[in-house]
């Protein structure tokens, strides 16, 4: 199966188990990986007949800013719920970042990482 990737998309949002996450909000940083088969676009150059990255990105952003979850693995769970539902994918996998966590710790960025297929949410 083909991949649509979707890198590094940022969304200032509030999430987060923390109050004061949810008053301020933080930065977070989403990879979006979508099992698609683009034969058919590749032989006839047409948008219509893939997966509109661009749609998919206003999805996502529009999906992580809807509500206020206290964990990454809600909002991780509901942007891929909302791509299997918004877009003939046969697999999404979401990488969620969240590089400024309340971690008393020097590191890059804390993450959650799921795979779901239509049948997921049936």
């Amino acid at each position: 199966m083909d991949r649509i990737i979707i890198k590094g998309l940022r969304v200032y949002a509030y999430h987060g188990v923390n109050d004061s996450e949810k008053e301020k909000g933080q930065p977070f940083e989403l990879d979006v990986t979508m099992a698609v088969d683009t034969r058919v676009a590749g032989q006839s150059d047409d948008l219509r007949e893939t997966v509109n990255y661009s749609k998919v990105s206003k999805c996502v952003i529009a999906t992580v800013l809807s509500e206020k979850n206290d964990l990454l693995e809600r909002v991780a769970a509901r942007v891929a719920e909302a791509v299997l539902k918004g877009f003939p994918v046969a697999e999404v996998t979401v990488l969620l970042k969240k590089p400024r966590a309340p971690i008393a710790a020097d590191f890059e960025y804390v993450a959650v990482e799921i795979t779901r297929r239509p049948e997921d949410f049936a």
